[in-house]
């Protein structure tokens, strides 16, 4: 039986850091929010007020760490699991915070509800991405292979 994918694309994905580069992308904004929070704390606390979160500086604190240390566990291959747990029940939580969209009403609130609605299920669809890299990484490990 032939392989299914071409090998072109078997070799892209067969190529190390692909798996790198996967990874990168995955987190990258949230490395990229992390640093700019911790270089703009007042920003930042700002956004958990506006959040409605308090106390707001803990849970600035909080997000700042979990968006810096659950990245950097991804990319260096360290316990993946915990990273991608970190960042998915983060993530989602944020989904159900800043985006209930299953609250507005009103006909003047359509626009505001659609985009609520897709950025929901964006988050979503990350979380499922944090699951599928902690999959792979495990599947890496009980293989032998970094």
């Amino acid at each position: 039986m032939a392989d299914a994918e071409p090998r072109l694309v078997h070799a892209v994905l067969d190529w190390p850091p692909t798996w790198f580069l996967a990874r990168l992308l995955l987190v990258g904004a949230y490395m990229v929010g992390g640093f700019a929070k911790l270089t703009d704390w007042n920003g930042a606390v700002a956004e958990q007020v506006h959040f409605g979160m308090n106390p707001p500086a803990l849970w600035a604190g909080l997000t700042i760490a979990v968006e810096i240390i659950g990245p950097l566990l991804i990319l260096l291959g360290r316990m993946v699991w915990l990273g991608a747990g970190m960042l998915g029940v983060f993530t989602l939580l944020a989904a159900f915070v800043a985006n209930a969209f299953w609250t507005m009403e009103g006909p003047g609130q359509a626009t505001e509800r659609f985009m609520a609605t897709n950025a929901f299920f964006e988050h979503v669809g990350l979380v499922g991405g944090f699951i599928l890299a902690a999959l792979v990484a495990e599947h890496a490990r009980r293989q032998g292979r970094p």
